[in-house]
Parts: structure tokens; sequence; C-alpha cells
């Protein structure tokens, strides 16, 4: 049986009403869908059918799952034919896993989960190829009751989604290149959950701000710019000391005392070393240094702290969002490129070299001589700390 009679024979025998007793046909064939080998999955991939576990579910599905990334429909990313509650169109979507989320972060079954889903789903689709995505835009919509928690969740969960008519379903060779595609776009999106995995989610009811930007021209104490001509800290704010929340490609990430203090320190050091350190009217941008005397250019600088045994973490988010910023903020607004440089809380040993030969340069705080810095070979020929002897 191919994906399109699998799909239009799900549709034609599920009863969404009773026990999900396994000597029911519906519940049969979803069930056996994970030991089909007729059904054309890409490399790597799995799939499985759901329908209920005690009792049958409103709506059934199947899921896809690249055994590289996630096979968990619980958590992380993965793929979904999703049926809606009449069985008249099927939706093939790039899901995110509701039930570790809702208990997790006490975000309830309702409004404020439909709410986190759909700002984490925004935050993906920048990650996914602009002319595939754009094939990609339909909603999830299953026609549920507000009762059916889990269904509702699904249609807010959706990242990326190609729908259906099942009276108009297409050959068998359109959805098999459908699938694939769909399978590129999981892997789009996984590098950066990779990047963020380890990021808390903010319980409900946790402070979650963000700093207001000031009207454009007036300084940190609302002068003119005229007036804080000659105050090298007049673009920068310092931060909040208590721990909040802030959006980041593919999440959220706690920040705190420690994120804040570690950028105001450099800030003040850049200060001295001649730089104009920057925070206002730069949108989700740490810092970004300037230089009279190098009119146009600028230093995009990502803060990260170093978690304990954790030095490749704080490491790839610092990539993942440079090079992020780099492409949004310059590239695409025709800007000159910004030197890139990553700011850690303490040394990052080996990794320092690595981040050199993506052209990004790193600083942290010297363990050796308190107040000073260390860095590699560009930040001395930047003067932002004192060469070697």
């Amino acid at each position: 049986m191919a994906l399109r009679d699998l799909l239009l024979r799900i549709a034609d025998i599920y009863v969404p009403s009773g026990s999900a007793s396994g000597d029911r046909a519906d519940v049969a064939l979803l069930r056996g869908i994970k030991e089909r080998r007729d059904l054309p999955l890409p490399e790597r991939c799995v799939a499985e059918g759901f329908g209920g576990m005690g009792n049958m579910a409103v709506v059934p599905w199947i899921g896809v799952f690249d055994s590289g990334i996630n096979t968990n429909p619980q958590q992380g990313l993965y793929l979904a034919y999703l049926f809606d509650r009449e069985r008249t169109s099927v939706t093939l979507s790039l899901q995110q896993g509701v039930t570790a989320i809702v208990e997790s972060a006490g975000y309830g079954k309702g409004a404020k989960l439909h709410a986190f889903l759909a700002a984490r789903g925004a935050s993906y689709r920048p990650a996914l190829p602009s002319e595939m995505a754009r094939a990609w835009q339909d909603v999830v919509h299953l026609d549920v009751p507000t009762r059916h928690w889990r269904p509702r969740a699904y249609e807010k969960a959706n990242i990326a989604a190609k729908r259906y008519e099942l009276a108009h379903l297409p050959p068998e060779e359109q959805l098999a290149d459908d699938l694939r595609e769909a399978v590129q776009l999981l892997n789009y999106a996984a590098v950066l959950d990779r990047y963020f995995a380890d990021f808390e989610m903010p319980a409900a009811g946790e402070l979650d701000l963000s700093y207001p930007a000031p009207l454009v021209g007036l300084g940190s104490r609302g002068e003119s710019a005229s007036e804080v001509a000659g105050d090298p800290l007049s673009g920068f704010k310092e931060g909040n000391s208590s721990d909040y929340y802030t959006d980041v490609p593919g999440g959220r990430q706690r920040r705190g005392r420690l994120h804040e203090k570690l950028v105001k320190e450099f800030a003040e050091h850049a200060a001295a070393c001649g730089y104009s350190p920057v925070n206002l009217n730069v949108d989700k941008r740490d810092l970004v240094l300037r230089r009279r005397s190098l009119h146009g250019q600028e230093w995009l600088v990502e803060a990260k702290t170093v978690p304990e045994g954790k030095t490749y973490l704080a490491v790839r988010q610092a990539v993942a969002q440079l090079l992020e910023y780099r492409h949004f903020y310059y590239r695409e607004r025709a800007e000159p490129d910004p030197h890139l440089v990553a700011l850690f809380s303490a040394s990052i040993g080996h990794y320092a070299a690595y981040l050199e030969t993506l052209g990004i340069t790193a600083i942290w705080p010297s363990e050796q001589h308190p107040g000073a810095w260390d860095g590699t070979s560009l930040t001395e020929a930047w003067e932002l700390v004192q060469p070697t002897s």
C-alpha cells in the first residue's frame, strides 16, 4: 500500500470513538505503520501511527521521525500527517513536541501554552530556506472542540505545513517529493534546535521582559546626540541585574546578573580602549562597538556565560547568534560586514582556535590578572587586550 492509499484508507475507516483495541481495523492499521516497508520514507526516517491509547483519539495522525534528530513526539521536532476531525483533509506539518512543555513548564493546556508554541514556532522559521518555506505556509486547522487540548496544541505547534484535501489528494510521486522536502525543512530547523537544546523555558509566571529602545537620536539619559558626543558610554545602558528571559533564535534563554555584569564590564573596558559601546537601538544584539576613526565599521559582540562543564554549549550559542545577526542586521541591509566578537565569562580553552577558523575572535576576563582581559590574536590588533610579552 502506497502512502497515498494509506492516507485515504485511514480517512475512510477511522472511527473516533470507543476503546483503542488492537482488534479494530483502524487501530491495527495505524499501529502497523511502524512495520511497513512500502512507504516512501527518506533515509534515516521512520513512521508511526497514532490513534489513542485507552480511548480513541478525536483525530488520527502519522508521525515521521528522522532518527538522527528525534524519535519522541512528546518533545523536540518531528513531522506529522494530521487529519482533521471530519477526515476531509490531512496536513503534513513540521511540529514541536508539546507534552514535555506541558509537564515541565507549567503553561497549562490553553492560551498560555498556545502563545508559547506560536512564539517559539515563529523563531524557527528564519532558519528555513525562504524559497522552500514559501510553499509550506498552510495553517494546521483540525476543527476540534476546545476540550480536546492536544490537537488544539498541534495547531499552534506548527512551524511549516502543507495541507491536502483528501478528495483531491496528489499522486504518490508528489506526496513522496513533498515528504522529502519536509524532511529537509526538519533538518534545517533541527540545526537551530541543537544550538539551543539546553536553554531553559520560563515557567508560567516567571519574569519575562525586554528593554524598550529610546527614541532615535537620544542618549541613555535623553540628551541629544551633540550633548553626549564626548561620552563614550552614551549609547550604552546597563541591564537589569535580576534574572529574566529573552527571545533568541530557536527559543528563549535565561539571562541574569552574570550576563549583564559581563556585558557592563566589557563595555566599560572597550570604552577605555577608545571604542563607543552601544546597546541602545540595536534590537536583540548584546553589544555593538564603534570607533570614530573607522566610520561604518562595527564590532558585533555576543556575550555568553560559560556553564561549568559546558563550554561547548556557550561556544555553539555564540556562533549561531553571531552568524545569524550578521546575516539579518548587516548583509540583508547591504551594510558592511561587522567584525565578530564572542565575549565569554571564562576561558574557552581550545575552542578559541576553532572560533578563529570561522572568523570570530574571542575575549574573556583574565584569570591571572584581575581587571584585565585575554583573547585571541585579533583582540591584540584591535587593542582590546594587552600584547603578550
